[in-house]
């Protein structure tokens, strides 16, 4: 029996709904086995900005901090203007560095593919999302111009796209780890090394070097590591049976259209990440059933990967399943490997069922027997 404390941010949008919803199953999941949790809810998002004048107030961090493990609902980003991703942020500030996104076919869920299982290991603090860009005109922008000898015209806005050993060797590591822990067969890199060959290419050496560190087995015409990475001897022979191969960003694309079945995990760098997890979404149903889970040294965040549907809120319609299968990857990380096992057998069986599930899981968006994402809530539970 154990008592679970956990920091719930309740989002905005249509957030705080799916947040109370995802709150009851999993108490009910974890109560079914003696433990419990103890929230501490905080707010965050466009909802309190006129009041707390951030998106992201500082108890925010600092309850996660405290706690070490979040749920987070839905919180909006503006397009173009306006202030920066909450979600980057607190990835950013409590160095979130894996985002795990799991793709797996479910029963009853309409999709053009069956028997997905794919898990996308996303590197979260580097690459284009680490923030650091100069607008036109500014100095900055101008001395990297300047710089870049002729390359880039002068009227443009820049971004900056860095990766490091140390970011590179943890993503990689952690693609490895969870290929372990949950015998998976195995990892991919993916990223566009023929072009940007000192960006992506570091990443792809890095991976090589970590890959021959844990004793991988290199698939046919996959370039061998120059030597084992030196700082990880201790993990000699941990990754004996996992495959370790490579493909090119845009060459991965038109692979999982075409033979997703053939991949088990890819890891990537933070953009094609971004991307790449939105079309494995694609291929199980959409993004109503993607969760995620942002992982770093000893704090973890949980998160449905679509965004906060403001148009829907308070409307008790909004799809609760991909935060609902947050939830469970946390019961996972929290150890609570039963309640994790109950809950998506419940959740699998919901949805296979059909009856109690919200309009965009009936074959007809417009069937009038679908239900709000309280009643779907109710019918997990029902079911736990």
């Amino acid at each position: 029996m154990a008592v679970h404390n956990v920091t719930l941010i309740r989002g905005d949008g249509t957030g705080p709904e799916l947040v109370e919803a995802t709150r009851r199953v999993l108490e009910a999941a974890v109560g079914k086995f003696g433990s419990s949790f103890n929230w501490d809810v905080v707010e965050a998002g466009v909802d309190i900005m006129e009041t707390a004048g951030t998106p992201l107030p500082a108890n925010v961090l600092e309850s996660v901090r405290k706690n070490k493990v979040a749920l987070k609902g839905p919180i909006t980003t503006p397009i173009g203007t306006g202030f920066r991703s909450v979600n980057v942020a607190l990835r950013k500030e409590l160095d979130l560095y894996a985002c795990i996104r799991p793709c797996k076919s479910y029963v009853g869920v309409r999709s053009k593919y069956d028997n997905i299982d794919l898990v996308i290991v996303r590197e979260n603090t580097e690459d284009l999302y680490a923030g650091v860009e100069y607008d036109l005109d500014t100095p900055e922008a101008q001395q990297i111009i300047a710089m870049a000898g002729g390359k880039i015209r002068t009227d443009s806005a820049i971004s900056i796209k860095p990766f490091s050993i140390t970011g590179v060797r943890r993503i990689i590591q952690t693609a490895f780890d969870y290929a372990i822990e949950n015998k998976r067969k195995k990892v991919t890199a993916v990223c566009k090394a023929n072009i940007m060959k000192y960006t992506d290419g570091l990443f792809y050496r890095i991976a090589r070097e970590v890959a021959a560190a844990y004793g991988a087995t290199f698939a046919p015409g996959t370039p061998a590591a120059e030597k084992p990475d030196p700082t990880l001897s201790a993990y000699a022979g941990k990754a004996a049976g996992i495959v370790y191969d490579e493909w090119l960003v845009d060459a991965m694309c038109m692979q999982l259209v075409q033979k997703p079945e053939n991949y088990d995990i890819l890891v990537m760098p933070n953009l094609y990440g971004d991307i790449l997890s939105d079309l494995g979404a694609g291929l199980v149903g959409g993004l109503g059933v993607a969760p995620g889970a942002n992982i770093g040294v000893d704090t973890a965040l949980f998160e449905a990967t679509h965004g906060s549907a403001p148009k829907y809120k308070n409307q008790n319609k909004v799809n609760p399943t991909a935060l609902i299968l947050s939830g469970f990857l946390m019961l996972k990380y929290l150890k609570e490997n039963e309640a994790a096992a109950a809950l998506e057998s419940a959740i699998q069986a919901v949805i296979a069922e059909g009856k109690d599930v919200t309009y965009d899981m009936k074959p007809d968006r417009n069937d009038p027997t679908a239900v709000g994402t309280a009643e779907m809530a109710d019918a997990i539970i029902a079911k736990l």
